[in-house]
C-alpha cells in the first residue's frame, strides 16, 4: 500500500490550524493536492519533491488540468481546482515557489434567486406539518426561521448549543474562518427557539447541541435539506428553493427594503464587501421579473 505524500499532512495542518479554513474547504484543498501529486508521479515518473513543486513547469500544470477536464470537470469546478492547486504550490515551494501564471476558464457568475416571503412561510409550515412528531415540527420550523429570519448558514444554525436559549434580542454567531458576528433575532425567531427548547425530549444542556436528531444526536443538515426538498415538491416550488436560498432571500428582501450594503455584509458574516454586492444584482433581477410580468409593453 502506497504511503501518502508527507506534504499532505502538513498542508492539512496549515489549512486547518493556521489558516482556520472550514472542514469542507480543508477536505477539498487536500483532495486537490492529492490528485496533483498522484498525477505528477505518473506524468514525471517519480514522486514530486518540494523542489519539483517549487518550479513546476506550466506545461505540467496544463497537462494536469487537461486530465481533470477529460474526467468531466466543468468550468466552475476547474477554476476551483486551479485555485486550490495554486495555493498548494505556493505553500509547498515556500519562498522559492514560482507558480505558473495559467488563467483558469471563465466562469459566468450565477445570481442567487430569492424565494418570496409567502413561499418561505408556506415552505416552513409544510415542513413542520409533515414532521413525524410535534417536537421535530418545532425544531424544523425554528431552523428554517433562523435561515430566513436571521440570515444564518445552515451550519451556523446547527452549531448553536443549549447556552443560546432562552434567546435574547441578539445572538453571537461564529461563522467561516472562526469570524464572529452579532445577529439580531426577530421576536418570531426567539419564540420558535423557545417552543422547540420546551418540546425537545433530550433537553438543552448548555454545552450540548441545541438541535437534535430523532435519536438524540446532533442534527444532520441533510435531514433539513431532505425535508425542504420534499416540501418543495409538494408545494410545486422552484428547484432553487433550498435551505441556502432562504439566506439569499433574507439578504435580498432586506436590501429591497433599503438596508445598507455594509450593514448587510456584517449581518451575513461576509469577509469581503464584494461577496455582498452580488445581492444588488439579485434585487435588480427581481425588479426585472416584476417589470416583465406586469408591464403591458414588456
Amino acid at each position: 500500500m502506497k504511503q501518502p505524500h508527507p506534504l499532505l499532512a502538513t498542508w492539512h495542518r496549515h489549512l486547518a490550524l493556521e489558516r482556520r479554513r472550514s472542514a469542507h474547504t480543508v477536505r477539498a484543498y487536500v483532495a486537490s493536492a492529492e490528485r496533483l501529486l498522484a498525477f505528477l508521479a505518473r506524468h514525471q515518473g517519480a514522486v514530486p519533491s518540494t523542489k519539483t513543486l517549487a518550479a513546476l513547469p506550466a506545461t505540467d500544470l496544463r497537462a494536469f488540468l487537461a486530465h481533470r477536464r477529460a474526467e468531466g470537470l466543468g468550468n466552475a469546478s476547474t477554476a476551483r481546482e486551479l485555485s486550490a492547486i495554486r495555493a498548494f504550490l505556493k505553500f509547498a515551494g515556500g519562498e522559492e515557489a514560482t507558480v505558473p501564471p495559467i488563467r483558469g476558464p471563465r466562469v459566468k457568475k450565477g445570481v442567487p434567486r430569492p424565494v418570496s416571503p409567502d413561499d418561505v412561510i408556506a415552505l416552513g409550515e409544510d415542513v413542520a406539518e409533515n414532521a413525524a412528531e410535534p417536537w421535530i415540527a418545532a425544531r424544523n420550523w425554528a431552523v428554517l426561521l433562523l435561515l430566513y429570519g436571521a440570515g444564518l448558514r445552515i451550519s451556523e444554525a446547527l452549531s448553536l448549543t443549549g447556552s443560546d436559549v432562552p434567546a435574547h434580542e441578539t445572538i453571537r454567531i461564529t461563522g467561516k474562518r472562526g469570524k464572529t458576528r452579532i445577529v439580531p433575532l426577530l421576536p418570531q425567531v426567539r419564540e420558535a427557539l423557545a417552543e422547540y427548547a420546551a418540546l425537545c425530549p433530550y433537553g438543552t444542556g448548555k454545552a450540548e447541541p441545541l438541535f437534535r436528531g430523532a435519536r438524540g444526536g446532533p442534527l444532520d443538515p441533510a435531514i433539513i435539506r431532505k425535508a425542504v426538498r420534499e416540501a418543495r415538491r409538494r408545494l410545486q416550488l422552484p428547484e432553487r428553493t433550498s435551505p441556502h436560498a432562504l439566506r439569499h432571500s433574507f439578504a435580498t428582501h432586506l436590501l429591497g427594503r433599503g438596508a445598507d450594503l455594509r450593514a448587510l455584509q456584517e449581518l451575513l458574516g461576509h469577509a469581503s464587501l464584494s461577496s455582498t454586492q452580488i445581492y444588488t444584482h439579485v434585487d435588480a433581477a427581481h425588479l426585472l421579473d416584476i417589470y416583465r410580468n406586469a408591464h403591458p409593453r414588456a
